[in-house]
């Protein structure tokens, strides 16, 4: 039988962890620093594109703009993995946030200048594909400075207090552009700003010694580039028969797919009701209600990060998935459908509460199911999951939602996503790994 571990014992393990690991210690600077950062430029950069005064857009063009800031990670993500298997993850990682910073600067710089939406766009897909990049080194690298009975309670606790880094990131913007103001000189400073968590990462990462953080096996040659590409194709394979083999896996990335096809449709209704706020609404317009819905979500999930370390050992992991999926699809149908501000508030905070739940369950399948050679690779394409789902998602609802946003439809398609994926769920429960 499994240990069962409590809420306060997931943070003694945590604490305990931290102060006789400097390994975890380190790592998680880098995790943390690197949220922030990454809170802090997302916020300024969708202030600067979805809700600035000098730059009007319409819903196919917000669908644009997400999609070139998200999907194509798809691309760079089979690239990350096939890396990160193959070469020193201490390296890989340090060298992603040093670029990552230089491009956050760069398109600081283009904003302040008034540059095009074009150049800003291809930029911002750059770095925020190397964030990804960033985010799958630590989740694949944290087996190597935490034992395996400890990594579902400490999963949760750095992603407690991740959420909460990535929380004050994006208030540290809002709180920029506040006094700056809302065009591109406010948005370009916020920016500039989100490049501190880079040079963070990077310091913190150089204190590992060579492979300290895996692989086990590193490769002993330097791959070229018909290398690398001949590992990308291997590794969608590999990553994708991996993830096959582990139908505790496969549940969770069913669930993590479905439930980022909807937080695609809901951002976009989200984005489109607040830039046309009903007198008397619940919320602020703008971008600072869009920073009200945000941190709604994040609440919820870090909600869930208290409340997964609970709920697995006592449901085990596919059912957790399966209960949050039920939860999902009751929210989605009542009070996102209710299109009014206070309930799609409180649908932020739940389908937050939910959707974390379901990704937390599947970090812990994937570090604990899969074997370190291909851990890499599994999660790479687990955020390749993440963005296109989101991102065909939003793009699809682009084509037929309301101006205004108040689509009902749309969030009934939703809910019936969540319910497919249940479907789904049941029917991989009877296949044996």
């Amino acid at each position: 039988m499994r240990r069962r571990t409590s809420i306060r014992q997931s943070w003694t393990i945590a604490v305990t962890t931290l102060r006789h690991s400097p390994g975890l210690a380190r790592l998680t600077t880098v995790r943390f620093a690197s949220q922030y950062g990454d809170g802090l430029f997302q916020a300024a950069l969708g202030g600067a594109i979805l809700f600035n005064p000098e730059r009007e857009t319409e819903p196919l063009a917000i669908a644009a703009g997400f999609a070139v800031l998200l999907l194509p990670y798809s691309v760079i993500g089979p690239f990350a993995g096939a890396l990160l298997d193959r070469w020193d993850r201490r390296t890989v990682l340090l060298w992603a946030n040093l670029l990552r910073g230089s491009l956050i600067l760069i398109i600081a710089a283009l904003l302040i200048a008034g540059a095009g939406e074009t150049p800003l766009l291809v930029l911002a897909l750059a770095a925020i594909g190397v964030s990804r990049f960033v985010l799958a080194g630590a989740s694949a690298s944290l087996p190597h400075v935490v034992r395996q009975s400890w990594l579902v309670p400490t999963n949760s606790v750095l992603a407690t207090v991740g959420s909460v880094f990535s929380a004050l990131g994006a208030g540290t913007a809002l709180t920029i552009i506040g006094v700056v103001g809302e065009g591109d000189l406010g948005s370009g400073i916020a920016v500039a700003v989100g490049a501190t968590g880079s040079v963070i990462a990077a310091w913190a990462v150089s204190g590992f010694a060579p492979n300290a953080l895996g692989p086990a096996e590193p490769g002993t040659e330097t791959p070229r580039m018909r290398g690398v590409a001949a590992a990308v194709l291997s590794g969608l394979r590999i990553g994708a028969t991996a993830v096959w083999q582990a139908p505790g896996v496969t549940t969770a990335m069913i669930g993590i797919g479905s439930h980022r096809i909807v937080f695609g449709i809901n951002t976009l209704l989200m984005v489109l009701i607040l830039r046309h706020p009903a007198a008397g609404g619940a919320l602020p317009g703008g971008l600072a209600g869009f920073g009200v819905a945000v941190g709604a979500t994040a609440a919820g999930m870090l909600l869930a990060a208290l409340a997964t370390p609970w709920l697995i050992p006592r449901l085990g992991r596919p059912r957790t998935v399966t209960l949050a999926l039920v939860f999902a699809t009751l929210v989605q149908a009542t009070l996102v459908a209710s299109l009014s501000q206070p309930l799609l508030l409180a649908g932020a905070l739940l389908l937050g509460f939910a959707g974390q739940t379901i990704k937390l369950t599947g970090d812990a399948a994937m570090q604990i199911e899969i074997d370190d050679g291909r851990r890499g690779q599994v999660f790479a394409l687990q955020d390749t999951v993440f963005n296109a789902a989101f991102c065909a998602a939003l793009a699809a609802a682009a084509t037929v939602v309301a101006p205004d946003g108040r689509s009902l439809g749309l969030v009934l398609v939703g809910a019936g996503t969540y319910a497919l994926a249940l479907i789904a769920v049941g029917i991989n429960s009877r296949r044996t790994a």
